[in-house]
């Protein structure tokens, strides 16, 4: 077996145990302790001479807690199901950044190591979405990984629709497109960082997959038990990235909408980090996006623009409550919020009083081009230079070559 076939190997045995622990009946996710270290050699274990690291910040998606002196972190109970470590600047994870937590694991010590790197202040990162993995999407896949190849970005966000879709089909299809993902997304030379799409989220068009919603994957669970959590934060080269989950579920519709836990999660993540460093958003359904008045409005299903939820007319495609999320970060600098799910580039720059100014970009689908004639959508990702925590305007690679040069 070659170093990458173990790799891959080992990749989908670790996803198995997920789904395995995550499916677990539903329980009290009671409170989690353990220790954030130094791994100086990247083994991913704790040796004689490795230290703790102070003031790593660790959450289960509801709490947000800081290692002591000694790395040692306690959560109270609690959360999704998963812990993951918030990566701090001048460190990169070994292994996975998140860990399931069920009944059986709950009281054993979760350990994270991750191995110093040296600290910058200049680097590169595409965007990526809409990848739509099917064994037919690959060759698209491949696209996206020789842009990264060439490239050689510090990392790569892929903001949703991972999956051809988890919405409508039963289980066993869903996790085999789910499975497909995980397995050509570790093939990538840099890290990959997602964010669900509404194709991620399992069952909920209940009249065509069958799905009862008391199955133990249902909706957010699946994406969870393969990829961890569906909202975090990590901080590279001074700027704190947060990948969030902007797409909500009401009875058979998915909606855009941040949920009030995600809310107050994002106020307790931003605590602990410095008021001066700037912060990037990346999500899927997009706060703001001329795309509605582009494509126009419908009630007609199945994607009617606006759905009644609780009482209260929402957004489906673009982030209903984006002023709430909005609201958390305006005190903070905040150049960059990114999106995806219409499959097209898109830049939309907003001033605020105080003279911040924000830009809401979307980038195009990896899985092809879209639209119509007259309107038609290029495939492609956009990359973004960041030095000393200024960020650039995104450039726009074509994956297709008859679409031109980057733009």
């Amino acid at each position: 077996m070659t170093g990458r076939k173990l790799v891959q190997h080992l990749a989908g045995w670790r996803c198995l145990a997920a789904v395995l622990l995550l499916t677990h009946p539903a329980f009290a996710q009671g409170p989690v302790s353990g220790v954030v270290f130094a791994d100086r050699d990247g083994n991913g274990r704790r040796d004689a001479g490795e230290p703790g690291i102070e003031r790593a910040w660790v959450s289960n998606q509801v709490d947000v807690s800081a290692s002591d002196a000694s790395g040692a972190f306690t959560l109270p109970g609690g959360g999704n199901g998963v812990v993951f470590v918030s990566v701090p600047d001048g460190y990169r994870v070994v292994g996975s950044f998140w860990r399931a937590v069920t009944p059986e694991t709950a009281a054993a010590p979760i350990t994270f190591g991750l191995q110093p790197a040296a600290r910058v202040e200049e680097f590169t990162f595409i965007h990526a979405s809409d990848t739509h993995i099917q064994a037919s999407a690959v060759p698209r896949f491949d696209r996206l990984r020789a842009v990264v190849d060439s490239m050689k970005p510090a990392f790569v966000l892929i903001s949703g629709d991972l999956v051809r879709d988890a919405l409508r089909v039963g289980e066993a299809e869903a996790r085999g497109y789910y499975e497909l993902y995980v397995r050509e997304s570790a093939r990538l030379t840099a890290p990959a960082w997602n964010v669900p799409g509404n194709h991620e989220i399992f069952g909920i068009e209940r009249h065509l997959s069958l799905v009862a919603p008391t199955h133990p994957l249902y909706g957010r669970k699946m994406y969870r038990s393969y990829l961890g959590p569906d909202y975090y934060s990590f901080t590279y080269g001074g700027v704190h990235f947060v990948g969030l989950n902007t797409v909500d579920i009401a009875d058979l519709f998915y909606y855009g909408h941040v949920d009030s836990t995600q809310l107050v999660w994002l106020e307790r993540d931003l605590a602990g980090v410095p008021p001066a460093t700037p912060v990037v958003t990346f999500n899927h359904i997009p706060f703001f996006s001329s795309a509605l008045a582009l494509g126009g409005y419908t009630e007609d299903p199945p994607a009617p623009t606006l759905i009644r939820v609780n009482g209260r007319d929402q957004f489906r495609h673009v982030v209903s409550n984006a002023r709430d999320v909005l609201a958390v970060l305006r005190d903070r600098p905040y150049p960059l919020a990114l999106g995806g799910h219409f499959h097209m580039r898109e830049r939309l720059e907003y001033g605020t009083e105080g003279g911040r100014r924000t830009r809401f970009e979307q980038t195009a689908a990896v899985v092809g081009p879209s639209g119509s004639e007259g309107m038609r959508m290029a495939s492609g990702v956009t990359v973004y230079r960041v030095r000393r925590g200024e960020v650039s305007v995104g450039e726009f690679i074509p994956l297709d070559p008859r679409d031109g040069s980057r733009h």
